[in-house]
């Protein structure tokens, strides 16, 4: 269908309600009835400060959330479920299921591990204590990504509660620990061990709904790169005035690099990296952008193309930190060094790590008084595009359609998610599919990030009627 909910999302197919489909309306009622141990899954899962990062919490904590997941996998009947450690060092929870003789075999995917919660003054609550606000519940990781995590569990669960002696479908349940952190891990443990990933359908469930009750299926994914930019020009900080105006400042040269990276409309301009890509879809209305990002009243949204064009079809660098001294306390110095660590997101059609050589390359080029630079990949991610034509596909928007109560749509996404391109390059005849808790209120990556329980509460309906059904095509 043609029809769109002004989101750039494409209606897949109609919706009927639960009460003519017996098996979904049975999954529903369980799904019901389990939902207070989801949330008290979710709030125990919360807790952990898994942040990938030693610099930013103790590592103990993605072991822990590790085991928890382990250890309730174990409980739904995965016997054979293990931490895996993968090149970076994390540790990811693998655990299968042999279903019925013929069935095919499901992966599903969620991550344990975190963003930071460091600016602590702008949250409403602890983020590590799960708080119900208002009909939400907030915590860092309740819809980014600990919340799919309970919402595969009680999926699971709700299939054992309505009296499977045995789950419809072979099963490979993977929870990722540093997916935030871009430094690839897991796409290098797919890479090397491919048959532990072998699966007929890959639910990726990292994505979310463009509104609050709108099942979205994403087809499209930017992949990133991390970049480290370093400058340095002095042999130590000088008086700014005794010095100032002939020493050659790291900072003010580091500023006027990154400036480079985005023209007066605010299109990424790096040398040599096409970013006049069109989304070849439905738009993203800009008023509802604008409300959805949270503008500031006369801020402008950027780029000279579409809404769509430039989230999900073009490339966008950001600076997503910067050392230098703050603000309170500044000494009146010249500063000697400088760094900034940029996020590159790389749209379907393009190479990531091509895209991260040429920012680079770019960054070097542009540097002002001879100053010293050396730049850093710390992680690289392809993009992906899904097939939309499967059966697989299918079946499953039709479940997420009936248990929402109205029609799945798709949509692009400008996050990365590039364990994604790894199955699929793994697995090329898989049918991958992706989803999620996330809605524009959840605000992932920032403060006071939050999940809406219906979300997890239809998710799991949804996906547990779709492992029912694609079971009983078998």
């Amino acid at each position: 269908m043609d029809e769109t909910d002004g989101h750039g999302a494409e209606n897949l197919s109609g919706s009927d309600s639960r009460e003519d489909h017996p098996d979904l309306e049975q999954l529903a009622v369980a799904v019901r009835g389990l939902m207070p141990q989801a949330l008290s899954d979710l709030a125990e899962l919360v807790a952990f400060r898994s942040v990938q990062d030693p610099a930013v919490e103790d590592p103990e904590q993605c072991r822990l959330a590790a085991e928890w997941v382990r250890h309730h996998l174990l409980d739904l009947g995965l016997a054979n479920t293990a931490l895996v450690r993968t090149p970076d060092g994390s540790d990811a929870v693998i655990g299968d299921y042999q279903g019925p003789p013929g069935a095919p075999r499901v992966l599903l995917y969620a991550h344990y591990d975190v963003q930071p919660a460091s600016v602590t003054e702008a949250w409403a609550s602890d983020p590590f204590t799960l708080t119900e606000r208002d009909g939400r519940y907030y915590g860092r990781g309740a819809a980014d990504c600990k919340g799919s995590v309970v919402s595969h569990l009680t999926a699971l669960r709700a299939l054992a509660a309505t009296g499977e002696a045995e789950l419809p479908v072979s099963l490979t349940v993977v929870v990722e620990g540093s997916e935030e952190q871009g430094t690839g891990g897991l796409e290098q443990y797919v890479a090397a061990h491919p048959e532990r990933f072998d699966a007929d359908v890959i639910i990726i469930q990292d994505t979310g709904n463009v509104v609050v009750g709108q099942p979205t299926l994403t087809v499209a994914l930017r992949g990133m790169a991390d970049v480290v930019v370093r400058v340095e020009s002095l042999a130590g900080e000088l008086h700014s005035g005794a010095f100032g105006g002939a020493a050659p400042d790291a900072l003010a040269a580091l500023v006027s690099m990154l400036a480079t990276l985005r023209d007066a409309e605010g299109n990424t301009t790096i040398d040599g990296l096409a970013a006049d890509g069109v989304w070849p879809g439905t738009a993203y209305d800009e008023a509802t952008f604008r409300t959805d990002a949270g503008l500031r009243e006369g801020a402008h949204v950027l780029g000279s193309g579409t809404v769509a064009d430039m989230v999900w079809a073009r490339p966008a660098v950001t600076i997503i930190g910067i050392d230098a001294p703050p603000v309170v306390g500044a000494p009146s110095a010249i500063q000697p060094t400088a760094a900034a660590r940029l996020n590159l997101r790389v749209p379907p059609g393009a190479d990531a790590a091509a895209a991260a050589d040429l920012l680079m390359a770019h960054l070097q080029r542009v540097a002002p008084w001879g100053v010293h630079v050396t730049t850093e990949l710390q992680g690289v991610g392809a993009p992906f595009a899904a097939r939309t034509d499967t059966p697989e596909f299918e079946t499953l928007s039709t479940a997420l359609s009936q248990a929402f109560g109205t029609s799945a749509v798709t949509a692009g996404q400008g996050g990365s998610i590039p364990l994604t391109a790894a199955l699929a390059s793994a697995h090329p005849d898989a049918s991958i599919v992706m989803l999620g808790l996330s809605d524009p209120a959840s605000q992932m990556h920032a403060p006071n990030e939050s999940v809406h329980p219906a979300e997890l509460e239809h998710t799991a309906v949804g996906v547990a009627t779709f492992l029912r059904r694609l079971g009983a095509r078998a």
